[in-house]
């Protein structure tokens, strides 16, 4: 395996590091707008509005894999 697999992960991983700040910056713009909701939102989603959010679980196993999988390259090939 060459240095580029090895920089492409890396380049891969600053994208969805990037991805991430830009949909929590997004998410709280728009939590912060005023507006009415329709329901009651579920109480054990507004304990924890981050961690039970479909879009940020996505988020937090994307990361996982690829730094298990950066982590998995890195001790079988160098």
């Amino acid at each position: 395996m060459s240095n580029w697999h090895l920089i492409l992960s890396g380049i891969a991983l600053l994208v969805l590091i990037g991805g991430l700040i830009f949909t929590l910056r997004t998410g709280r713009m728009v939590s912060t707008r005023t507006g009415e909701f329709d329901t009651q939102i579920n109480k054990s989603t507004q304990r924890h509005p981050y961690l039970l959010n479909p879009v940020f679980l996505v988020w937090i196993i994307a990361i996982a894999a690829i730094i298990i999988y950066i982590i998995y390259l890195g001790f079988n090939y160098y």
